[in-house]
């Protein structure tokens, strides 16, 4: 990929684009107070930060912008499997399409923000991703099974949101939802009843959970919302101070400014599609409910 495949796309005082040190594009927005950025490997969404906030995306400042490489924060698009592969453990962690280079297909200004539509030919699938920049940020991410027989595939949309202090952050929503927690060999957790607080290193998966949910954070007086379709599951994760020492790309004093909030169907809420047949999940993410 070069910048100047991408020149048809710029629109002047909208939409810009530019390469990093070790060669990935980037799709920078700046548009009616909103600004923005989307890397074109993996389709990631590595900024968004509405007029006059702080910024709700959290991407390490020690990620690694290099092709093939995994970016470490921002929004990663997780397909088709979640975690390790169920049966072939050399197979990238979380699938092939957060590190693949998408194509993209259309860039656009409108009164809703900056859109872009991407898409993406992986393992069986075809995928259609559109992510709207405005003042609320809206991901859409279509799965159309191309097989000729039913196929399972596992997604998620692995947004780190930065908060001020992991430790003072309440997460509302999952009261009612049970869990499988990762850092305990997969116990099974039943409903908490109460507002999640993290305390410790935590990879839980809660399973069919409802379509909104709340961050709250007290130390920037403001509420991140999360509004979902066709996603029944939410992942939450933070490595905690020791794990996160041994992330190189994210560095031991990082762990505290972001929260890991995952709109998903992984594990128990896996989808499986017909032949031809095609399975949305959208996200929304905004600021006190706007």
């Amino acid at each position: 990929m070069s910048v100047a495949e991408f020149e048809k796309h710029r629109i002047a005082g909208a939409v810009d684009f530019a390469e990093t040190a070790d060669g990935l594009v980037k799709a920078m927005v700046s548009h009616a107070g909103v600004s923005g950025e989307l890397v074109l490997q993996g389709a990631q969404v590595t900024a968004w930060q509405p007029s006059g906030a702080r910024p709700v995306i959290f991407t390490s400042p020690c990620a690694v912008f290099a092709p093939g490489k995994a970016i470490r924060g921002g929004i990663p698009v997780i397909f088709p499997w979640f975690g390790p592969h169920p049966s072939d453990p050399a197979k990238p962690q979380h699938g092939t399409a957060r590190t693949a280079p998408w194509q993209l297909d259309h860039a656009s200004t409108a009164d809703a923000g900056v859109t872009f539509e991407l898409s993406l030919a992986t393992s069986g699938f075809d995928l259609a991703y559109r992510v709207v920049f405005g003042a609320a940020l809206h991901l859409t991410l279509a799965a159309r099974n191309t097989t000729a027989e039913p196929a399972t595939f596992e997604e998620a949309l692995h947004t780190y949101f930065a908060v001020s202090d992991v430790e003072r952050v309440r997460i509302s929503g999952l009261e009612t939802s049970g869990s499988i927690d990762k850092t305990a060999n997969m116990s099974r957790r039943p409903p908490a009843s109460a507002a999640l607080a993290l305390t410790k290193e935590t990879d839980s998966v809660y399973l069919g959970v409802p379509d909104r949910l709340t961050i709250a954070d007290p130390g920037w007086g403001r509420r991140i919302v999360v509004e979902k379709t066709g996603a029944a599951s939410a992942i939450v994760w933070n490595p905690w101070p020791e794990k996160a020492a041994a992330m190189g790309d994210l560095g031991a004093e990082n762990w505290r400014d972001f929260v890991c909030v995952e709109t998903g169907n992984v594990a128990d809420n896996r989808a499986t599609l017909a032949p031809g047949a095609t399975h949305t999940m959208t996200t929304r993410i905004s600021l006190d409910g706007g």
